[in-house]
């Protein structure tokens, strides 16, 4: 298991369209093209013998130091990995042109950029695609002379450039190369996915690299001044911006929960699920992160994503929304285990897919109606009729129940949380309504809002625990309800709230980390444990800070900080040593961040007056 990175020893970078992982140690471990959810072409991080890779790295002599750094160039997402060591200093630049366009990309480009500061450096490539989830070596490697080759896959092929010094070499399937490099000499090789039988793009040269280093950050900077953010924690906001700008596929507008699939919530464990699609709940999430930092372009263009999937009525639950949809809308999200695949160290199953798209989740119906109360007017006319229609059917439904806001597979329940977004569903139903004039069976809807609040009173209240439960005459707490006094239902300083949060305190909170919920107390049909759930973390940082609860808010913040990675990312949960676990990175982690120091800010800058 030695062949395995941490899950943390990675940065991230992306197009909009695609994205990859590229470890300390110079290595792609992870990139699936032509899109977030396509099969991968480099998998190592699930299948270290059968995934593939692409390496581009220092060579050391035998018992000499070296010490590796990585970092991102600030504000952007051009990744540097720095080779020091006593033979001199070396850097491999990592970077994609970002390509924001309605009309998907039919080529993807990585370049990778090698060069020398001080000293003189061998450098060793090797490009090992496998393609379909490890499944397809290449049919061939073909070279096109002393600088380029082009490896045959079944859905895409992968094209390798480079420019002198590199001559590369086929060794079977594979694209291998070594060359050295003195004291500020630089020479770039770009992998580039396209459509199978194309021809080879044009020659690369190292005029266009620097072309296209210049114009990703160039995009990067501009992309950023929308940002409204001067707070305290500026670097890690931005870094959360630009990540959940890398999860989002730029011809819909739609956000993906994470770039990989696979990585597990216990290293060994079965709790292993695909991100790379677009859930309901996280994407609406991430709208109100991206609005308050001033990025409305993103937020609208998710909004129009979302109002289709409304129009078009398809999904595989039989729902008018499902929780999960591709990239491109389509419902369905057949699950296949790759019995292949060996899994992150030893982590089996691997799954691609995810079946839990056809559950029933109530409360997807909330979140939407929040992204499409920041509409303005719920895209027109037409829009404001489906989303009527939508509150009407509602109104029928809502009182059932669901697989809940954490995709258990143990059995419906009547989840508290779910019951909670469909208050705010008819909430905000209400007040748009209002607030735009527009047609609506307001008395009904009213009635309904009221119906649940009073249901939520009276069945989810545990006077034992003092305390809101996480089913209906259950005693187990959920995290998830972290989110009533931000959604509106409860004031953040009621004493019903108040003596919830202290029982979450006691039960679910770990060194100022947070669990989502106890497997013990409330099973959840899978077997093992997992680790603290790092959105819950950011959501305890924001309840305390609206409970004038400052000192604690900020400290627990500021500890959570010390688990980002050391490019500032942060997976779905932290493991009992401070490991990073599940899938990385994650969106639904770093919207949480931005929303916590948003909130912790303004209580901070107001109690200073």
């Amino acid at each position: 298991m030695n062949d395995y990175p941490h899950i943390a020893d990675h940065g991230l970078v992306g197009d909009l369209e695609t994205a990859a992982l590229i470890s300390t140690d110079g290595t792609v471990d992870w990139w699936c093209v032509p899109r977030f959810d396509s099969p991968s072409i480099f998998a190592s991080l699930l299948d270290s013998a059968q995934g593939g890779h692409c390496r581009l790295t220092v060579v050391t002599p035998v018992d000499t130091e070296s010490t590796v750094r990585q970092l991102y160039l600030p504000d952007t997402a051009i990744l540097v990995t720095r080779f020091l060591t006593e033979q001199g200093v070396g850097e491999v630049a990592d970077f994609m042109v970002p390509h924001e366009s309605p009309q998907p990309a039919d080529r993807h480009r990585l370049v990778r950029v090698a060069r020398v500061v001080r000293g003189s450096l061998t450098f060793e490539f090797a490009c090992r695609p496998r393609f379909d989830y490890g499944r397809v070596a290449p049919a061939s490697a073909d070279l096109g002379g002393p600088r380029a080759a082009v490896l045959r896959g079944p859905d895409t092929d992968l094209a390798v450039q480079a420019t002198e010094p590199i001559d590369l070499r086929a060794d079977g399937t594979d694209v291998t190369a070594r060359f050295t490099l003195e004291a500020g000499r630089m020479a770039v090789v770009a992998l580039t996915s396209q459509p199978v039988g194309g021809p080879l793009p044009e020659p690369l040269t190292l005029d266009e690299a620097r072309a296209a280093f210049d114009a990703t950050r160039g995009f990067w900077h501009a992309w950023l001044r929308s940002s409204t953010y001067r707070g305290r924690w500026q670097q890690m906001v931005n870094r959360s911006a630009i990540t959940l700008k890398l999860l989002t596929y730029a011809p819909s507008g739609a956000p993906i929960a994470a770039p990989t699939m696979g990585l597990p919530e216990q290293i060994g464990g079965e709790r292993n699920w695909d991100y790379r699609f677009t859930w309901v709940r996280d994407a609406s999430l991430s709208v109100r992160a991206l609005t308050e930092l001033g990025f409305e372009r993103e937020a609208a263009a998710f909004r129009r994503w979302l109002r289709a999937r409304l129009d078009a009525g398809e999904t595989a639950s039989g729902e008018p929304l499902q929780i999960m949809y591709r990239i491109d809308g389509d419902p369905h999200l057949t699950e296949e285990v790759l019995e292949h695949l060996e899994g992150y160290r030893g982590s089996a199953p691997v799954r691609a897919g995810n079946a839990a798209a056809d559950q029933i989740q109530l409360d997807i119906y909330g979140e939407a109606a929040y992204a499409f109360g920041q509409m303005g007017d719920i895209g027109g006319v037409h829009g404001w009729r489906a989303f009527a229609r939508l509150m009407d059917w509602l109104c029928e439904h809502w009182d059932r129940p669901d697989e809940g806001i954490w995709e258990t597979r143990g059995g419906r329940q009547d989840f508290t949380y779910s019951r909670l977004m469909t208050w705010v569903a008819f909430d905000r139903g209400v007040r748009l309504a209002r607030e735009h004039a527009r047609p609506a069976d307001l008395v009904r809807w009213t009635a309904v809002r009221d119906e649940v609040f009073n249901q939520i009173l009276d069945r989810a209240w545990n006077t034992q625990r003092q305390a809101f439960v996480q089913s209906y005459g259950g005693t187990a707490l959920d995290a998830s309800l972290l989110l009533m006094p931000q959604v509106g239902f409860i004031s953040p300083n009621d004493p019903a709230w108040l003596s919830t949060l202290d029982a979450m305190g006691e039960e679910l909170v770990s060194d100022s980390l947070v669990y989502r919920y106890d497997p013990e107390t409330s099973p959840d049909g899978l077997r093992g444990s997992e680790g603290t759930f790092n959105l819950c973390t950011f959501l305890y940082v924001e309840a305390l800070a609206q409970a004038d609860r400052l000192d604690e808010a900020r400290y627990a913040f500021d500890k959570m900080l010390t688990y980002a990675n050391h490019v500032g990312l942060f997976a779905e949960e932290i493991g009992p040593t401070g490991e990073q676990l599940g899938n990385f990175p994650q969106a639904f982690t770093h919207l949480a961040l931005i929303t916590a120091a948003l909130v912790l800010d303004r209580k901070l800058d107001h109690a200073s007056k």
